[in-house]
């Protein structure tokens, strides 16, 4: 019997059922305790059927007694639907996932066309469109398969992409496109969200996925986890601003399971809320790379679906498993609740591998919403959904992490090149159409800005200030509006920056710095705090061993994060720039193959220093990273993440705490007091460690697997220390602005055109500005509350609004709103996304 199940040495259709039949009874005793009567009597069947029975039927009659014998009636119930993970890249490129999605779906309508039962489960509109485009015929079946629901088109995204990383407008369009896609190709929109693969689930995610139609999530990845054992499998998750997503976790543990009695076994053990549902979810079918279900596996289902020993189960849609759960939800199930963040206690090395893919990916999010936003202000489509479909899958949760070949991020870079320089081209065009004929600032962030700006160009006239760099850009005074353009002319400004050898001061912020360029002080002039701790030096370079124990690429440990040495040996210290707008310190340092140069920024009038790290990087297995000590007394840190902030603990007091040694920030984390705090900002980075009374932001790493050469070169960051008020709006304004500056540019326009849309209100970011994707010339926009208050917020628009509504992701609106004099009154709950559709009157 083995011998001829491994050579599929299968004399007739009924010897090859035999061995599907002794295959399932062999599993299913093996999950017996060997005291079990279940398993005596198995025992005896089977040496019956091989042993003492002349011929293939007579040993199928002999253990169909023990294959007909039914599951109990509290047996848990399982739903298992056909599936195979196909990684759009991963240990091989774009280009060979077509050949294995061809291969995988080819098998799957040929398997549908031989059991009826078979329902098979896919995500990743990417994906289906090379089928259409390369395989029309094969589509055409999948086409039918989806009419008749056997084959489902789940997940509802583009591809799936990784979530700690993307904005939160990048997650918003992969549902939009995912989502029109299926609609357009299918007539379906997808319910449920199924990311099973993905390294963890920000706290933004529950609005964003219902906005987009979807109150149902799978994934599978937190079973992962190395130190915490996730305490449910079916739960309530509630967001940031109190979304909640019915969510479910297999108790498989596998998004690639086979349909064997010990995963069912495995399935009904592990499952952690048998105290209120009787039902999980079995995605079965080979993958990463593809293959998915074979008949084997259906064979089998076959004879689990109600067997003694084993939950009975059944093949069916994830649709008909949520519904099974929702009606118990709906009879009164106390279902648990899980709020915040799903933290995943692995991987968090890809926070920094594969720096150039991570910066391609962010500088291409802000160059598409620039072009959005420039092309509303002129009245024109907009014209950059290729480019975003483009980017979007480069954000799949092996390539946007940097957990894939060298040929995967060569080819994701070239296509952020690409993407940025056509995004550019669009901009360009548009700034000209839009600035006047002098010299223009452009501001494309949320908020206004007043303040020194640093642009490219010559000298600018005006009655302020104007102050010319060495590297032959030109610092002023410049007061411009949110999401518009202003003169390029200086302003008046009291305040300047007073350079020694060994300090630059303001009215704002006070520096000193040792002979090696290591900060001795950094105080807060207006609030008269030290924000370093006594004896401590800040903005420290650390280099320590980098080691994982199991997944390169991926994974960072706690004892490597503990162990960096200081970097504080200098081969130079330089002040660059004397005032009286900006002051600079440059400082060299050299470490084993490698070199950087670290930069401090002060303008006059603002309170943050920034640090500008260009780094030589030719280490491998070592993480760099900059270390800043606060004096500041907190139990939890502010991070920035998609559609707000979350706070997480600055101290290793529980397993759960300690877990979260390296975690996600986009954009800044902020350590505060009442009334006092200071944050740390980047405009590149996301690995960030919260332990010991400091921030310590990743800098770079230096992998050899999968990519033996991952990182080396040039890399450069800027990082800037910031004190505030206790205020977290300060915080969110000046993060933007690093992350979206002023620059200039020279138009065509005989009048600068007006910024497009007004926004009053502290806190609130805006998303997208963008013409309506069906092409009626509404403005679409969309906003979200940054810090967690409630607040009331105006828009005005260049021309009169006429009509206003909240839509969903993909623009259909759902509820009116009153408009008064043009003007849009809305007030936002804490942490609130909300897109609005907006009609303006005739130019």
């Amino acid at each position: 019997y083995r011998f001829r199940r491994a050579e599929r040495v299968l004399v007739d259709s009924e010897a090859e059922a035999l061995v599907h039949d002794l295959d399932v009874l062999d599993g299913l005793m093996r999950t017996l305790d060997t005291d079990d009567p279940r398993r005596a009597r198995l025992l005896r069947r089977l040496a019956d059927a091989l042993d003492r029975v002349p011929d293939i039927a007579a040993a199928r009659h002999v253990v169909a007694g023990a294959l007909d014998t039914p599951a109990r009636a509290s047996a848990h119930r399982v739903v298992a639907t056909g599936h195979a993970h196909i990684d759009t890249a991963w240990l091989w490129p774009l280009r060979e996932t077509v050949r294995k999605c061809t291969r995988t779906f080819a098998s799957a309508v040929d398997l549908m066309d031989r059991y009826p039962e078979y329902v098979f489960t896919c995500s990743q509109a990417q994906q289906y469109a090379w089928i259409e485009e390369r395989h029309p015929e094969l589509f055409e079946r999948i086409r039918a398969r989806v009419a008749e629901g056997r084959w489902v088109p789940v997940g509802g995204m583009w591809v799936e992409a990784d979530m700690n990383l993307p904005s939160g407008e990048s997650i918003a369009r992969q549902i939009v496109h995912g989502q029109r896609w299926f609609e357009d190709r299918f007539g379906v929109r997808s319910t449920e969200v199924w990311i099973p693969d993905v390294f963890g689930y920000p706290a933004g995610l529950p609005q964003l996925f219902a906005a987009g139609g979807m109150h149902r999530f799978v994934t599978q990845k937190l079973s992962w986890n190395q130190q915490n054992r996730f305490p449910h499998h079916t739960f309530w998750w509630e967001g940031l601003d109190g979304t909640r997503v019915l969510t479910h976790f297999p108790p498989v543990d596998t998004y690639n399971a086979e349909i064997t009695p010990g995963e069912c076994a495995h399935a009904s053990g592990r499952f952690r809320d048998h105290g209120w549902s009787d039902w999980s979810l079995m995605p079965f079918g080979h993958g990463d790379g593809g293959g998915g279900p074979t008949r084997e596996m259906l064979e089998r289902a076959r004879r689990l679906a109600d067997l003694d020993g084993s939950p009975r189960l059944e093949i069916g849609t994830p649709a008909a498993f949520f519904g099974r759960v929702e009606r118990e939800v709906a009879a009164g199930a106390p279902v648990p609740v899980w709020r915040g963040e799903l933290y995943f206690e692995m991987h968090r090395g890809t926070l920094t591998s594969q720096l150039r893919t991570k910066l391609g990916n962010r500088r291409c999010e802000q160059l598409l919403r620039e072009a959005e936003l420039w092309a509303t202000t002129l009245g024109d489509p907009a014209g950059v959904d290729h480019l975003w479909r483009e980017v979007l899958t480069q954000q799949f949760h092996d390539i946007l992490p940097g957990s894939s070949i060298a040929w995967v991020h060569a080819d994701a870079e070239a296509t952020f090149d690409r993407v940025a320089a056509e995004l550019t081209t669009m901009i360009d065009d548009r700034l000209t159409r839009i600035a006047g004929t002098d010299a223009t600032l452009v501001n494309p962030a949320s908020h206004p800005v007043d303040g020194v700006v640093i642009v490219d160009g010559p000298p600018v006239d005006g009655h302020g200030p104007v102050q010319l760099l060495i590297d032959g850009t030109v610092a002023f005074r410049s007061v411009v509006p949110a999401v518009g353009t202003g003169p390029a002319t200086a302003h008046r400004l009291d305040d300047q920056v007073v350079v020694t050898d060994r300090s630059m001061a303001s009215p704002h912020l006070a520096v000193r710095w040792d002979d090696d360029g290591n900060l001795t002080s950094v105080i807060d002039v207006v609030a008269g705090r030290e924000l370093l701790p006594p004896g401590r030096l800040g903005a420290v370079l650390q280099l320590a061993v980098d080691h994982p124990v199991e997944y390169d690429a991926w994974d960072v440990e706690a004892w490597t994060v503990a162990g960096g040495e200081p970097l504080q040996r200098a081969d130079a210290v330089e002040v660059v720039e004397h005032g009286p707008l900006v002051g600079r310190v440059r400082v060299e340092r050299s470490f084993g193959s490698s070199r950087a140069v670290v930069t401090y920024t002060l303008r006059a009038g603002s309170p943050r220093l920034d640090v500008h790290v260009a780094i030589d990087w030719h280490e491998r297995e070592r993480l760099l990273s900059m270390v800043f000590p606060l004096d500041v007394r907190a139990d939890t840190a502010a991070c920035d993440v998609q559609l707000g902030r979350v706070h997480r603990p600055t101290h290793p007091s529980s397993p759960w705490d300690a877990a979260k040694f390296e975690v996600c920030a986009h954009r800044y984390v902020d350590v505060s007091e009442p009334g006092f705090g200071v944050a740390v900002l980047n405009d590149g980075r996301y690995g960030h460690g919260l332990f010991d009374g400091q921030v310590r932001v990743s800098l770079a790493r230096g992998a050899r697997y999968p990519d033996p050469d991952a990182d080396i070169g040039h890399h450069e960051v800027t990082l800037a220390l910031l004190p505030h008020p206790g205020d977290p709006t300060v915080v969110v304004r000046e993060a933007e602005q690093l992350n979206r500056p002023v620059r200039r540019v020279v138009g065509h326009a005989a009048d600068p055109a007006p910024p497009v849309l007004t926004l009053s209100g502290h806190g609130v970011e805006l998303d997208a500005v963008k013409p309506a994707d069906d092409g009626s010339g509404d403005v679409v926009v969309r906003l979200h509350e940054a810090v967690g208050a409630r607040r009331s917020v105006t828009l005005a628009a260049s021309r009169r609004v006429t009509a206003a509504s909240r839509c969903d992701l993909l623009e259909a609106p759902q509820a009116g709103i009153e408009v008064g004099d043009g003007i849009v009154a809305l007030e936002l709950r804490p942490f609130e996304l909300v897109t609005l559709r907006l009609t303006l009157a005739a130019p």
